[in-house]
C-alpha cells in the first residue's frame, strides 16, 4: 500500500521516515520527497508497505502525531505514478 505524509518539518530525511513506520511492519520504500532545483525537502514523504493490514495500522496510528514537533497527516495515496 502507497502512503503519504504530509507536514513535515524541512530536517526529517528518509531514515527518519522508515524508523517511524518500521514498528508497523515491512516498509520497502520511504521517501521525503525534495525540490528538484534546490534538493530541500518539500515537508511530505511517499511511504510504499507491502502488507495492506500493518499500512492501514501505521495509517491509524501515525496520523495527527507529532513528528519534531509537527502534527503530521498519513493517508492512503489513491494515485501513485510509476518512477
Amino acid at each position: 500500500m502507497h502512503i503519504q505524509v504530509h507536514n513535515l518539518t524541512l530536517n526529517v530525511i528518509d531514515a527518519d521516515i522508515r524508523k517511524l513506520f518500521a514498528p508497523f511492519g515491512i516498509v520497502d520504500s520511504a521517501e521525503v520527497i525534495k525540490d528538484k532545483l534546490n534538493g530541500r525537502s518539500k515537508g511530505h514523504a511517499l511511504i510504499d508497505m507491502p502488507v495492506e493490514a500493518q499500512a492501514r495500522q501505521a495509517i491509524i496510528v501515525l496520523d495527527q502525531s507529532m513528528v519534531d514537533g509537527k502534527k503530521i497527516t498519513v493517508r492512503e495515496v489513491a494515485y501513485y505514478p510509476e518512477r
